[in-house]
């Protein structure tokens, strides 16, 4: 039986929300459960034929559909802080200023601390610190849409 998996509804509204957001900004043009089984579909079949063509397969070569959408939720999470073309046609990021790169920096000091307990400086992970905060504007916006969702 083809079915999704939710820990609970609340999961499943997130997942929704996620989804929406991603076709807002352009990634998918269908936000629904069944596309999402049809894009796993689609996915499963061109695996098979990689595989039996002897070509390399990275990752699982069959998607359970839960797995699947996680693998979606996780790659539109990876294209938005990624700032891709195609994402900034529909989307107008939050301009980030060094300052709150810093200020970032200080609130959040055991991000940037190395396991022997010295830490990072600001120019070593200044890139990773803008991917963190385009993390959050994320969150932001799918939270944004969860208060929308019925």
């Amino acid at each position: 039986m083809n079915t999704f998996y939710f820990s609970d509804e609340s999961d499943k509204k997130y997942a929704l929300a996620c989804l929406a957001f991603a076709k807002k900004l352009g990634l998918i043009d269908d936000s629904s459960l069944d596309a999402v089984a049809k894009r796993c579909k689609a996915e499963n079949e061109q695996r098979s034929e990689m595989l039996e063509k002897g070509e390399t397969v990275y990752g699982l070569t069959r998607f359970s559909l839960t797995a699947y959408l996680d693998y979606e939720l996780t790659r539109f999470r990876l294209d938005f802080v990624s700032e891709k073309d195609e994402i900034k046609k529909n989307y107008h990021y939050a301009p980030i200023s060094k300052k709150e790169r810093k200020a970032f920096y200080k609130n959040n000091r055991d991000l940037f601390t190395r396991y022997s307990g010295d830490k990072f400086r600001f120019r070593e992970v200044e890139m990773i610190i803008e991917k963190k905060m385009r993390e959050e504007e994320y969150e932001n916006a799918v939270n944004n849409l969860l208060c929308k969702l019925p």
